[in-house]
């Protein structure tokens, strides 16, 4: 195997580990622990043995050696893969097939289109703003359906800003919009999505996600978050409560895409019941970390009073009315990272 491909190889492994090591350094225990969902950091720990000890293979080039014939493994699958131990020759008819499959997948992915509208999905009203704090970012949402025909809608943050980011995120959003229609839940969607991008050696930083699934004929809503920050479910009315005054965090339910080793990607997707007027928000970090000129954060505080305060309106307007309060609170300062923001209302 050429010795450039063990060289990129090992860089975009070391790469990757530096990353995740710097955010284990800096990251406080709560963020941890949001980005980590039910996991602790030993998960981490052991993908980042995973990717030390691939980095020394690559260094001495025996990394992709084959287990069966001694060679080494197709280099275009080792950039994908860099645990692949088992030329496809020596692969059973079942293996093949489902390697077959999933080429056939990323040919599909090639070809998708990143969305340029908001779709009319039944029985939700719909609202977003996206912006970047470069010219282009990390920061991504999309709405789709599933392949039992139920309403789908996610939010997304690559742990990065700029090209690099981007591209990252357009390559992950193209996976999610074929993943989704071969799936019939988001549990089954992120799982495979953690099997894709894992051992890619493209993958250098870590990505959240909180994916959500509207059923209008039970009226219910299924999600996974992925060390997503919280998303903010407000009910309507709960319990003789004035409207809007009752909210509950959808707190993360799985590690982010990238973050751990797991074997088994798990998601908690238990249904919640909605009722007409339920609404949802979602944010990336660009929101709650934005900073006014003492360096204090906006919060998760002041985006639940602001939703709070504006019980009653459209997705749009209660977007709006969270571009205000940050406006307020920023003075005007230029955000530092990626701001979107998700306003979802039950009709």
């Amino acid at each position: 195997m050429d010795e450039k491909v063990f060289n990129r190889i090992r860089a975009g492994l070391l790469e990757q580990s530096q990353n995740i090591e710097e955010w284990i350094q800096k990251t406080p225990t709560e963020e941890k622990q949001i980005r980590l969902g039910p996991l602790n950091e030993t998960a981490v720990q052991e993908h980042l043995d995973v990717l030390h000890t691939a980095a020394s293979k690559a260094e001495d080039q025996t990394l992709g050696i084959c287990t069966v014939c001694h060679e080494y493994v197709e280099s275009s699958r080792l950039e994908v893969d860099y645990t692949a131990s088992v030329c496809i020759d020596h692969f059973t008819d079942g293996q093949r097939r489902k390697l077959e499959k999933e080429l056939e997948l990323s040919q599909k992915v090639q070809k998708a289109l990143l969305p340029q509208e908001i779709p009319d999905l039944p029985g939700l009203e719909l609202a977003a703003f996206s912006q970047p704090a470069r010219i282009v970012g990390g920061d991504y949402f999309d709405f789709f359906q599933f392949a039992d025909g139920s309403s789908g809608f996610v939010i997304a943050d690559v742990m990065g800003k700029g090209i690099a980011a981007s591209l990252l995120m357009a390559s992950l959003q193209a996976s999610l919009r074929i993943l989704v229609t071969q799936e019939t839940s988001p549990a089954e969607v992120l799982k495979r999505l953690n099997q894709l991008f894992v051992h890619n050696i493209n993958l250098t930083k870590f990505v959240t996600i909180f994916l959500a699934q509207y059923k209008r004929d039970s009226n219910t809503l299924h999600y996974c978050n992925a060390g997503h920050n919280p998303a903010l479910l407000f009910s309507k009315r709960t319990n003789g409560k004035p409207e809007g005054t009752s909210f509950k965090w959808l707190n993360s339910t799985a590690p982010a895409i990238g973050l751990a080793e797991v074997e088994e990607f798990q998601c908690d997707s238990s249904a919640l019941q909605l009722s007409s007027g339920d609404r949802l928000l979602l944010y990336t970090d660009g929101v709650t970390e934005a900073q006014n000129a003492s360096e204090e954060e906006f919060g998760v505080e002041r985006l639940s009073d602001v939703a709070s305060q504006n019980p009653g309106v459209s997705s749009i307007d209660l977007i709006a009315a969270v571009k205000r309060a940050l406006r307020e609170h920023t003075k005007g300062q230029p955000p530092e990272d990626d701001t979107t923001i998700l306003a979802v209302r039950v009709l």
